[in-house]
């Protein structure tokens, strides 16, 4: 059984972040675009990792209010720069019948590039960790993570962001 990681505010992790982590992990804009502007000349790709129906983890569960053993629908993709992934993701959203998740479909899309697209769009306070679960086996240098609302939807949306991207950036751990 994997444990839950301690997530915490935002807020509460600043002392520990260097300035070059903050300016990451505490932008609310479109990660996406951000991982395209960093990677200039080279090639910015979505790799999708996994996509089902299954169970949340209980904290991803407890974040989107969900009821114990509901299923929902599950994404990991790698966000990668010039072949390489900087960053892992996985969204957890509820199944509703009749209706797809809203990243149903997107493949080697970026959910990002879907979401930030919606005029109603509302984002809950950003948690962070560092002691994360694992997602495709990667755990990252830090990891956060935030409930996106859209017209009725809820998508807890996580992201690990790896250590090939704190040496690319030469970000200080």
């Amino acid at each position: 059984m994997t444990q839950d990681p301690r997530w915490q505010p935002l807020a509460a992790a600043r002392p520990r972040m260097s300035e070059g982590w903050w300016h990451w992990v505490a932008s609310r804009d479109s990660l996406t675009q951000r991982l395209i502007q960093a990677a200039g000349e080279r090639h910015f790709e979505v790799r999708l990792l996994d996509e089902r129906s299954g169970q949340p983890y209980y904290d991803e569960a407890a974040a989107l209010g969900l009821v114990d053993g509901r299923r929902t629908w599950l994404r990991e993709v790698a966000l990668c720069v010039g072949g390489q992934p900087w960053v892992v993701a996985r969204s957890v959203a509820p199944l509703i019948p009749r209706r797809s998740a809203p990243f149903a479909g997107l493949g080697e899309t970026s959910l990002g590039s879907w979401l930030f697209r919606q005029p109603d769009l509302q984002r809950s306070p950003i948690e962070v960790c560092q002691s994360s679960r694992p997602i495709q086996g990667e755990t990252g240098i830090w990891q956060r993570r935030s409930v996106f609302h859209h017209g009725g939807w809820a998508v807890l949306v996580q992201e690990a962001f790896l250590p090939r991207m704190c040496e690319e950036l030469c970000l200080t751990p």
